[in-house]
């Protein structure tokens, strides 16, 4: 399952409705590390559907969003849990120091 486009209009009841932990990439598609990062998300919105939803946030078009979250840079991942944040992770990693840091709140 892809990455659901999340912004303004429908992040809040996304995350806030969701069943399972969602992660929320923060990204622009001007940003090198971003584009670097965007298959590694696809691939865990794929292989983790079952227990984790992925949803992506483009923050060029959504910077209240960007703001609300103090996003400073990019790429940013946020893993929410219950409605909440509970794990922010800056910068583009390796698909699977990225899977034990989600595995951890699972």
């Amino acid at each position: 399952m892809a990455a659901k486009e999340l912004n303004a209009a429908n992040f809040d009841e996304t995350i806030n409705n969701a069943q399972k932990p969602v992660l929320v990439d923060f990204w622009a598609s001007w940003c090198g590390p971003c584009r670097m990062l965007s298959p590694i998300v696809e691939d865990l919105a794929d292989q983790m559907a079952d227990v984790l939803d992925v949803c992506k946030v483009n923050v060029e078009e959504n910077q209240d969003l960007a703001v609300r979250f103090q996003v400073m840079s990019i790429p940013t991942l946020i893993l929410f849990k219950d409605g909440k944040p509970v794990h922010t992770m800056v910068g583009a990693q390796p698909r699977d120091v990225l899977a034990q840091e989600i595995a951890k709140y699972l």
